[in-house]
């Protein structure tokens, strides 16, 4: 799934070309796709964009007369496109917007599973939508990161993921977050002291932003992850095979050597005797 660091650079890429022109073609989109139905799609039609904004995960436009919200959530397949005049498009997504001159924003998504959303709303509706997110990972304080520790009882990469503590960040990042840091996954926060999370902090802050750096230049997985499913390749720092463990139905990938002192995490679901 794309996470804050994807999520920003299609924001940045989108913001100035959704408000250049006015919306004349809203939809068609696929009944599994558009998750509102009051206001309408098409009352979309005849207004501008404000520009894009983004929340966590997910990617908003507001309308330029403040009374409208369209809500993208992407999930693990979705994609969002601006195609331009003249260029050749999807033939059937998701979701397509036209604009005056002909441009297009599109949703496509792979496979059968149509799993992205999207919402019209209102702007007190999107709040409402959007209230149950954590603070934004990119821009966490240090202080606020303590805080967070030191009230949840939970093992770090599970913290890291809940978008209702800090929202943003996935499996993905995670691993390369916590291998920055030098943390096991398994961690407890309530048991880091105050360099430990210092250190987290400062992990949070560099990876992410070199995670937007490598996506705004259209890098890919391979080249932007150096941590994540990356099983038994090197370790960049110490070159120690990555490993891999699964916990809580996701897969984390880590250095026994940078991060867990040596010792080989046990899957969760085969043994309680973890550290």
């Amino acid at each position: 799934m794309p996470e804050l660091p994807e999520m920003e650079a299609w924001r940045r890429q989108l913001d100035e070309p959704v408000r250049a022109f006015p919306i004349v073609k809203a939809g068609p989109a696929h009944v599994a796709t558009l998750k509102t139905f009051d206001p309408p799609l098409r009352a979309l039609e005849g207004r501008r964009f404000a520009g894009a904004r983004r929340r966590a995960k997910r990617l908003l436009f507001p309308t330029e007369d403040g009374e409208l919200v369209l809500l993208v959530h992407l999930m693990t397949a979705g994609r969002l496109r601006y195609v331009r005049p003249g260029e050749k498009g999807p033939k059937a997504p998701a979701l397509r917007l036209e604009f005056e001159g002909g441009a297009q924003l599109v949703l496509t998504e792979a496979g059968s599973k149509k799993r992205a959303g999207v919402w019209l709303l209102t702007p007190e509706q999107a709040d409402t939508e959007l209230e149950h997110l954590g603070p934004e990972a990119l821009g966490l304080g240090a202080d606020s990161l303590a805080g967070i520790c030191a009230r949840e009882s939970r093992r770090l990469h599970s913290l890291l993921r809940d978008q209702h503590v800090i929202a943003g960040i996935g499996r993905a990042w995670a691993n390369e977050i916590l291998h920055h840091a030098r943390l096991s996954p398994y961690a407890r926060t309530q048991d880091l002291g105050s360099q430990q999370i210092e250190a987290l902090h400062e992990a949070i802050t560099a990876e992410l932003e070199r995670g937007l750096e490598f996506r705004e230049r259209g890098a890919n997985d391979k080249r932007t992850y150096r941590v994540h499913d990356k099983l038994h390749e090197p370790c960049y720092v110490c070159g120690t095979p990555i490993a891999r463990v699964d916990f809580e139905e996701h897969t984390i990938y880590y250095c026994p050597e940078c991060q867990t002192g040596g010792r080989v995490l046990k899957d969760r679901r085969l043994s309680r005797l973890l550290r």
